[in-house]
């Protein structure tokens, strides 16, 4: 299904350009690094683990990446875990600084608000495409979706309702059929992880599961209209709880971090 616009391509080719122009990598490695790149499994497997703590936010923008450290919680050698940086730094997660190793991403204020610009116009643009015709089959997969984002609220589970809630995006895009939107739509919900982690307020600056269902109701109802503006409304919302001002970043503990992860995968 194709659901982009010029608006999007616009912007798309500008948040691309934008990102370029910082030096961080060329244009073409994101889609390249979206989760259909062909990794060994096993480099895969970790570069999934370190994406689903940011997602979570149990990790924090500015943590140190260590390659023994990393190469120890996941018994892998350096060398794999010099891919898996290298396919993250891609994804604009994680930061190689020549000499000094790896950190975790800390978006700027100004790229901050460039990624919610970015997600604006590529989500009312998927939002549109699949009102106009999505089917049965794909409508019971997000209200089966949606239902899980409210268990994990209802038992309480922040870190699994705050994944689930990324999700949901990606989900929709995955739907809609581009690959090349999905594979950059995953790179800006990672990065909006790590903005919330940064700016985020500790309650009300992740999506709220009711806002969800309200745009699949849109989607059920074939409005596309209705349901690019309650992606809208959604996504300002998001944004509008944020306070673009950074906080001093603490340290974390890798093993900490990665064995709880490991322990409920």
């Amino acid at each position: 299904m194709a659901c982009t616009n010029h608006q999007a391509d616009r912007t798309i080719a500008w948040w691309l350009q934008s990102m370029h122009a910082q030096n961080l990598v060329d244009q073409n490695a994101i889609i390249e690094s979206s989760s259909t790149a062909l990794l060994p499994t096993e480099e895969q497997s970790v570069v999934d683990l370190i994406l689903k703590a940011i997602l979570e936010q149990r990790i924090a923008p500015g943590t140190k990446l260590g390659e023994e450290a990393l190469a120890n919680i996941f018994g892998v050698s350096r060398t794999r875990i010099r891919r898996v940086l290298l396919s993250l730094s891609h994804r604009y997660v994680v930061e190689l600084r020549p000499n000094r190793g790896a950190i975790v991403a800390s978006p700027s204020e100004q790229e901050a608000r460039n990624i919610f610009e970015a997600r604006r116009a590529i989500e009312l643009a998927i939002a549109k495409g699949l009102a106009k015709q999505i089917g049965r089959s794909e409508l019971a997969e997000l209200r089966k979706h949606v239902r899980a984002e409210a268990d994990a609220r209802k038992r309480a589970d922040s870190r699994e309702a705050i994944r689930l809630s990324g999700e949901f995006h990606l989900l929709l895009a995955r739907l809609a059929g581009s690959k090349t939107l999905s594979g950059i739509l995953e790179t800006l919900v990672s990065q909006t992880s790590l903005i919330i982690g940064l700016y985020g307020h500790r309650h009300g600056s992740s999506c709220a599961y009711e806002d969800h269902e309200e745009i699949i109701n849109a989607l059920n109802s074939k409005d596309p209209q209705k349901a690019s503006a309650l992606m809208l409304d959604h996504l300002e919302k998001i944004e509008s709880t944020l306070d673009l001002t950074p906080e001093p970043t603490m340290s974390q503990d890798l093993h900490s971090i990665f064995g709880q992860i490991a322990a409920k995968d």
